[in-house]
């Protein structure tokens, strides 16, 4: 019996992990993707002789990685190398960094002079953090869910001394747990790795505390990100998945609630048996299907994770004192996160993590140079449409940081682009240039979030970080294999756990 064939919209690594999935099961699978190369967001950007990773830098959760090569009966075609330290953190003010080691021992002498007792309160956090973690994975994050009934009953399979967490700002528990500010920040930093602020994300987030410190850490890929994007190709190739480039998809043809073709920029028809969209769950159902509960007016009262505002530099030098990964912070964490998501003017301290891939893989730089990546969370187009000062802010950002490691970055540039959220926006279709899709408060979690199986088509599906079970590479691979899971409940198989 001949497999249904099945159309991906879009090559980020949701839709090249449901293709791999598909393709190994015996779907002939066919991706269509905007740009003239795969990765979506998972890109990188070659300018004479230096190489970026356009957005992600290293991960979390490396097993569902793992998974998901071995669910299709394959070796993992990457390295993974473990980051320890983690990454280190600048404040303003302060001469030497802060730098985060997986080993609390060393994390406790690192905050020995303002933290008393630090690594008992940090071994009671994380035992909160992993308890949440362990009780939800199973019974809530990697679950689909058929209504918002169906999310609630499998939320009381969820012991209830984790309640709490849900009514509780990230902020509110570090702060209850460590008398540091220093200390409060650094903990509550993960809240921008879901493109929002401590203040605004649900306590239950400190799962990411423990994911980062204690479950798994983070991993980096020998090469470089895209060196994952690059392996991939080469599995689904030799899978026989066809990837056609340079093609957007504009519209839909439908029959007897059905999805019966795709249209692109052009006008040409593309046909499937299934249809899967890796591109935001709630922006393509207003911009491509026309919903009107998915209008722009309703998308733009919804919350959205913060814009990304990058700078990629090849710098001639070496850059002493940063390592792969690096936080800025100021001095005005409160305030500045407060204005951060509706200014509509440029900061004039702004905050920004700094990674520097030549720390680990020499060929990403020509001899005796840097590239530096720089990103700048700001708010998105909805607050400040007028980017035409772009290089006004990236100036300011180079200038702090030519300060704070004392070396004139300015005067040794031999590469430099600046990417607004306008600029991304338009790359890759990222509503309002919204970085990481949609946010993760209560309202927007589990079956609040836009489903992964369209509730007009019934041959069409979601696969991403806009819908379950959120954003994040570890995220985007359980959605792809949870898309899988109601693809093959829909067409007469069962994925089995």
């Amino acid at each position: 019996m001949n497999k249904k064939t099945a159309l991906i919209i879009g090559s980020g690594l949701g839709g090249m992990a449901t293709a791999l999935r598909l393709s190994s099961l015996g779907y002939p699978v066919t991706i269509l993707e905007k740009h003239s190369s795969p990765g979506g967001r998972l890109n990188q950007i070659k300018i004479d002789g230096f190489t970026f990773d356009l957005g992600p830098s290293f991960m979390s959760m490396s097993y569902e990685l793992t998974e998901l090569f071995k669910s299709c009966n394959l070796d993992i075609p990457v390295q993974l190398i473990p980051l320890d330290p983690v990454y280190q953190v600048f404040f303003e003010g302060k001469d030497k960094p802060y730098r985060i080691w997986k080993d609390l021992s060393k994390l406790e002498q690192e905050f020995a002079a303002i933290e008393p007792d630090f690594a008992a309160k940090a071994q009671r956090y994380l035992k909160r953090a992993g308890s949440i973690f362990h009780d939800t994975e199973y019974r809530v994050v990697k679950k689909n869910f058929y209504n918002k009934l169906d999310y609630l009953l499998k939320l009381t399979r969820v012991p209830p001394k984790h309640l709490p967490f849900l009514f509780r700002n990230l902020w509110e528990e570090v702060e209850n747990t460590f008398s540091s500010e220093e200390v409060r920040i650094i903990f509550s930093l993960v809240a921008f790795f879901l493109g929002s602020t401590p203040f605004k994300t649900p306590a239950i987030y400190t799962i990411l505390n423990y994911t980062e410190l204690e479950h798994d850490g983070y991993w980096k890929i020998q090469g470089g990100m895209y060196r994952l994007v690059e392996e991939m190709i080469k599995l689904l190739k030799e899978k026989n998945v066809e990837i056609i480039y340079n093609t957007e998809i504009t519209g839909i043809e439908s029959s007897n609630g059905n999805v019966a073709a795709v249209t692109d920029q052009h006008g040409k028809r593309w046909p499937a048996d299934i249809f899967i969209a890796n591109a935001d769950a709630a922006a393509f159902r207003g911009t491509v299907l026309n919903r009107p509960r998915y209008s722009e007016q309703k998308l733009d009262k919804m919350d959205w994770t913060l814009a990304p505002f990058t700078i990629y530099l090849g710098v001639r030098g070496k850059i002493d004192g940063l390592l792969h990964h690096n936080y800025f912070l100021g001095n005005n964490f409160r305030g500045y996160a407060d204005e951060i998501f509706t200014s509509s003017i440029n900061p004039q301290k702004p905050y920004y993590y700094v990674n520097v891939p030549s720390k680990s893989y020499h060929e990403c730089a020509p001899d005796g140079c840097e590239n530096v990546l720089i990103l700048c969370p700001v708010p998105d187009l909805r607050f400040k449409k007028n980017w035409d000062d772009k290089e006004k802010l990236a100036d300011t950002i180079i200038d702090d940081l030519s300060k704070r490691t004392g070396y004139d970055i300015t005067k040794n540039i031999i590469v430099r682009k600046t990417l607004s959220p306008v600029d991304w926006s338009q790359m890759l279709n990222l509503y309002k240039g919204s970085g990481l899709g949609l946010a993760h408060g209560m309202n927007q979690v589990g079956a609040f979030r836009p489903r992964n199986k369209d509730e007009k088509f019934s041959n069409l599906y979601y696969v991403g970080a806009s819908t379950v079970p959120g954003t994040g590479l570890p995220m985007v691979i359980i959605s792809s294999k949870l898309v899988l899971e109601r693809i093959l409940n829909d067409n007469g198989s069962v994925l089995e756990n």
